[in-house]
């Protein structure tokens, strides 16, 4: 081994000897201060797990039992007993302002804003189907493509078309993909976009032939097409 070789390495571990000697005597110097600032970190993360065992589990259990009524009013299509209550037992709007920070309240601003939806509430229904989070494949496409109709019931077709194509392409499906790209069809149709409206008729019988919608998209399309004409 050359001179220069053996200077090289014997200069990178007084590196890395006086690197360590710098660190303990941080360590030794800040050792109160790091040890304060650990126990913090610590202490923060069991009263939240605290937080989350033995009040946040119980409230959530809580508000689902309160919902189940409204869950009942839903299903029945009573849109407004679901969300606000039928006098007895408490309506989605309930269960978000009083559960605020459980997953029932979450599922609560899915519900409520569905119910919205259909009761012509276009403007709160988008309020509550933002707020809510799901990893679940099709509830987060509904929610999108709730938004979608809300959107496209107060007449904003860009914003509309927007959350259908965020809806259909969110993760691709054969119910909630083909569901959305026709509705983006229909409403590019209705705008007399006919080129647009027929790509998204093209993408279904193309990627979704054997869904509900893509075994009657030939009509969509040739009516398309004769308007075209």
């Amino acid at each position: 081994m050359s001179k220069k070789t053996v200077n090289k390495t014997e200069n990178r571990v007084e590196g890395v000897e006086q690197a360590l000697t710098k660190a303990e005597q941080f360590i030794e110097r800040y050792q109160k201060v790091i040890i304060r600032a650990v126990g913090f970190v610590l202490g923060i993360v069991l009263l939240y797990m605290a937080f989350q065992q033995f009040y946040l589990d119980k409230l959530s259990k809580e508000a689902a039992s309160q919902m189940f009524q409204a869950e009942h009013h839903f299903a029945s299509e009573d849109w407004e007993r679901a969300l606000d209550g039928d006098g007895i037992f408490p309506g989605f709007e309930d269960i978000i302002s009083e559960y605020r920070l459980t997953s029932s309240a979450n599922l609560a601003r899915y519900y409520a804003g569905i119910c919205c939806l259909n009761l012509g509430e276009y403007e709160e229904a988008i309020r509550h189907l933002s707020r809510f989070k799901t990893k679940d494949i099709i509830l987060s496409s509904i929610a999108l493509g709730g938004i979608g109709d809300a959107y496209a019931q107060l007449g904003d077709t860009e914003k509309a078309l927007a959350f259908y194509n965020r809806a259909a392409d969110r993760r691709k499906n054969e119910f909630t993909t083909p569901l959305y790209l026709l509705r983006a069809g229909i409403l590019l149709e209705n705008e007399d976009r006919l080129i647009e409206a027929a790509r998204m008729y093209e993408r279904i019988k193309n990627d979704h032939a054997n869904s509900t919608e893509g075994r009657t998209i030939d009509r969509y399309i040739a009516r398309v097409k004769a308007k075209a004409d």
